[in-house]
């Protein structure tokens, strides 16, 4: 589960749609005007409010190494 709060996704907007939604332009936009729910029991999250992508990254491959899906 790749997360991210609301916040950080509008300042990664490069098409400006959070901004759009916000000011209730888009209707049904999840996380603004839509419900969000984030998964249950995720096997892994990589928060990337608070983590690079490089450290994101690394998280998923060590993830993918230990499970044996990479050798």
């Amino acid at each position: 589960y790749v997360k991210a709060d609301v916040e950080t996704c509008e300042q990664r907007d490069p098409k400006g749609l959070y901004k759009r939604a916000k000011a209730g332009e888009i209707k049904n936009f999840t996380g603004i005007s839509a419900p969000f729910e984030a998964p249950e029991n995720p096997e892994l999250v990589l928060n990337t409010s608070e983590k690079s992508v490089e450290e994101c990254t690394s998280e998923l491959m060590n993830y993918l190494r230990e499970g044996g899906y990479l050798s």
